[in-house]
């Protein structure tokens, strides 16, 4: 380090056009895919990414099961589209309501386009409308009929009355698409991609304000939530990134009053944050979440070393007037504190690589890449910028002898070090009750996520969350998948061949094993082959057979599993969590109601698998068939209960998943069944358990790390666990204070920690080592401490305001995520800065003689 920071002082012109050139380089590289679409394939462009899917690696298993599912049943994403209207007393369900609903329906059909031979847009046939949906009717006794519920706007009102009371007899679309109160009334537009989400609830929109409706309309969905956040996101960097870089240049002129000095760690700052946000976009590098916070954080990361520099050769300077000097004397001192404060920023954002979450192991790398590129730029453009300075611009520059004494931070710090000298012991108590408190606070922590709180209160997507959760039994989707026992299905043997003629048993055996699928073929070519009426009927017989074995095969067609499933949605409903539930159960009693005119006592399972085939081959003759495999699969071997819940976070989900398993261990259905849970509401709750689990041996792991170099810079195992202790304690009491307050553990919670390691453990680096080199120069601690708390304690704490408060912008970004780490952090760097002032040299008058026991002084 040295070495560099004296060639930069020899040769500041070189590095100083070096770190430019290199920063309009690598904006060129981002910048040409955007300007030339062409030179995608030669260069990657920006990518933004906001699905909490992509939390988890593409291959994890209930990605990969999620994805499974959706093909199989045909599911999509939904964009939910929510009308409302309190003021009339039969709400929605009048003719001009319903008619602009219709057109609104015919509109969304219409919103698909073509991307590079890839249709997207919504799913046309799958819409869930009033006017795409059937209205399934007794027409004598043994017959259904299916009409459209809303085939055109109705013209009266008894028309639209009659449209809600249709649509309430049907389980599926009562409290889906019809509320309770039959106020509002909700669209479900399927679409190709999560990615149109956006582009289609923008054309809606527009639609929405062109036919001019009266009642209100929200727009919500998980693919509206993570697309709009993908927006905001943008906005964030707009609005925080700037604000931290001002912020900071304000609290470094408020300290240092020369503002062509300090420029120089925010040019530090800014190419550090347009080599790493470079880095990651050419690297092919997708900007999530978490990264799109690398900016905030490298910044304020950027300019603290610098602020050390700035420091002592503010300080020194008035006294020698030699900047070359002054510089080389800093760097000296400086050099092995700023050299490990860096690595261990770098081990604590590393650490997050080893997490089993991809974007928080992009956020990590790069971070500490940007610390590393912040630590190089520092120690050598700093003073290459300096060195180039004109003379002139330097004079006056300074403190003087007193006049750092004069500042009110400096009469704070000089008034502190004795304090902690005499209240060491009360120091140490209080810290030991805080502690005691904090220990409690963490035991009522809850962990819980929902991206849907993501956003603020007043927010259009929480607001539509919460008029909807209200009106209907909720928008937040969970799919329970229940699976027969795995095979290949019947084969031969299981099929009794006794009493068949000696012929038919002779074709029959080599094909002992083969699917009966296989099988059915042969029969059917030996009958169509048959010479005699008695071939043709003994084949026919092992047809029969065969049959009645594949019949036994489709065990969701058998009532005591269908009862079962019934059964397993009631309990569901007694949880309290679910509003509702739709699986094929369902199904087959609507259309066994309405085969038995329409009675209400016919709204059951029946009572043989025959009638219960006879009502899904009824339900097949709908306009939309299709709909029952979303509940089934054509073999009946698998099935799919859709669930309702009014809220989306991950514990309330969980719940859920524990009843669940409750009632099947303590029910145990029929037959041997498998179940899992699919759809986003639980993917968000195992990356939020990953998240978790990640980031508490990431920071266990670089806990371990950062100790290790701390015993190996301080050559002594005391001093290493005394560098600790206030990163420890102040950890402690922030997660202590988010159980108190009940702050629910989230995932810019869960990155806490791990985040603030590296950056909080700089303080105690910094007032350790200076410590060490003053009690060698004073024979003890309390003659030393009046020089501890000068210009080193100085630099501390001007570095604990300006990295501290250097996050505090992103309290203005739009997204909560970003308000709670940037609050947080800020709290932790803080308390962590404090801690390190107070603790740290109450600990070491405490324990001065274990401590200090090799020490004498001039060494």
């Amino acid at each position: 380090m040295q070495l560099l920071s004296e060639h930069a002082v020899r040769h500041p012109a070189g590095w100083f056009r070096g770190s430019v050139v290199l920063s309009v380089l690598m904006l060129v590289l981002v910048g040409l895919p955007v300007v030339f679409p062409a030179l995608t394939a030669y260069l990657n462009p920006l990518h933004i990414d906001t699905d909490p899917e992509n939390m988890l690696a593409g291959d994890e298993p209930v990605r990969v099961f999620h994805n499974r599912m959706k093909s199989e049943f045909s599911m999509y994403d939904m964009v939910v589209v929510g009308v409302v209207n309190d003021a009339r007393p039969e709400g929605v369900f009048n003719p001009q309501s319903l008619s602009d609903i219709h057109a609104l329906t015919d509109y969304a059909k219409t919103l698909v386009w073509e991307e590079g031979g890839v249709r997207h847009g919504v799913i046309g046939a799958d819409v869930i409308a009033p006017s795409t949906m059937d209205n399934i009717e007794q027409a004598g006794l043994g017959t259904v009929r299916f009409e459209w519920l809303m085939k055109t706007p109705p013209e009266t009102p008894e028309g639209a009355a009659s449209i809600a009371m249709k649509a309430k007899h049907i389980p599926f679309l009562n409290n889906t698409l019809v509320s309770e109160d039959g106020k509002a009334l909700a669209l479900y537009l399927p679409i190709a991609f999560k990615s149109d989400s956006y582009t289609v609830a923008e054309k809606l929109r527009a639609k929405i304000a062109e036919i001019g409706a009266k009642d209100t309309y929200h727009i919500t969905g998980l693919p509206i939530a993570q697309d709009q956040f993908g927006v905001e996101m943008f906005k964030q960097m707009a609005i925080s990134a700037p604000l931290a870089m001002l912020l900071i240049f304000l609290l470094m002129w408020y300290f240092f009053r020369h503002v062509t000095l300090i420029i120089a760690p925010m040019i530090v700052a800014m190419i550090s944050v347009i080599l790493t946000m470079g880095l990651l976009v050419v690297t092919g590098n997708t900007v999530h979440i978490m990264s799109s916070m690398i900016p905030i954080f490298i910044m304020p990361i950027a300019v603290l070393d610098a602020v050390h520099i700035l420091s002592d050769f503010f300080d020194r300077y008035p006294k020698t007037k030699d900047r070359t000097h002054t510089l080389r004397h800093v760097m000296d001192e400086l050099s092995k504190p700023m050299l490990f404060t860096s690595l261990t920023t770098c081990a604590g954002f590393g650490s997050l690589a080893f997490t089993p979450i991809p974007p928080v192991q992009v956020f990590g790398i790069f971070i500490a890449i940007g610390v590393f590129l912040a630590w190089l730029l520092t120690v050598t453009l700093v003073p290459a910028y300096i060195m180039l300075l004109p003379a002139r611009s330097l004079e006056g520059f300074g403190m003087g002898e007193d006049g750092a004494a004069l500042s009110p931070l400096a009469r704070l710090l000089m008034r502190m070090g004795p304090a902690t000298y005499r209240y060491a012991k009360a120091i140490l108590l209080v810290t030991v009750v805080l502690g005691g408190v904090a220990a409690y606070g963490i035991s009522r922590i809850t962990i819980n996520d929902n991206p849907v709180k993501w956003f603020e209160e007043q927010h259009p997507i929480r607001v539509a969350d919460a008029a909807l959760n209200k009106a209907f039994a909720g928008t937040y989707m969970a799919y329970l998948t229940l699976e027969a026992p795995e095979g290949a299905g019947p084969v031969l043997e299981e099929v009794d061949l006794d009493g068949l003629p000696e012929q038919v048993v002779t074709v029959l055996k080599p094909l002992l094993g083969s699917p009966l699928k296989d099988v059915q073929e042969t029969i059917l070519a030996a009958q169509d082959a048959a010479v005699s009426d008695a071939d043709w009927e003994a084949w026919d017989a092992v047809a029969l057979r065969l049959e009645a074995r594949q019949q036994q095969q489709e065990v969701f067609k058998r009532p005591d599993v269908l009862r079962y499933l019934a059964n397993l949605q009631e309990h569901m409903l007694t949880t309290g969590l679910v509003g509702k539930s739709n699986a094929l159960p369902d199904v087959v009693k609507t259309v066994h109601r309405e085969l038995f005119l329409g009675k209400e006592d016919a709204f059951h399972i029946p009572d043989t698998a025959a009638a219960v085939a006879q009502t899904l081959i009824t339900y097949q003759g709908s306009h939309r068939p299709q709909d029952l495999w979303h509940f089934v699969t054509p073999d009946y071997r698998k099935t799919n209960l859709w669930i309702q819940l009014k809220s989306g976070d991950n514990k309330d989900m969980q719940q859920l998943v524990d009843a669940v398993d409750a009632f099947i261990a303590d029910n145990p259905p029929p037959l041997a069944l498998t179940h899992q849970w699919f759809g986003l509401t639980y993917i968000n709750v195992i990356w939020q358990q990953k998240m978790v689990a990640g980031m508490l041996e990431a920071f266990a792991g670089s806990f371990v790390i950062v100790l290790v170099m701390m015993v190996f810079l301080f050559r002594s195992l005391w001093w290493g666990i005394l560098s600790m202790i206030p990163l420890t304690v102040t950890i402690a009491l922030i997660y202590g204070v988010i159980g108190l307050v009940g702050k629910d553990y989230d995932m810019p919670v869960a990155v806490l920690s791990a985040l603030s390691l590296g950056l909080a453990v700089d303080y105690a680096i910094h007032f350790l080592a200076r410590s060490r080199e003053m009690v060698a120069q004073y024979g003890s601690w309390e003659k030393a401490i009046p020089a501890i708390f000068g210009e080193p304690s100085r630099a501390i704490a001007r570095n604990v305001i300006v990295i501290g408060m250097g996050f505090l912008p992103l309290l203005a970004a739009p997204l909560v995520p970003y308000q709670t780490v940037g609050f947080f952090i800020s709290a932790i760097l803080v308390i962590a800065g404090a801690a390190s002032l107070l603790l740290l040299p109450a600990l070491i008058a405490l324990f001065e003689k274990t401590l200090f026991k090799n020490k004498k002084k001039g060494n």
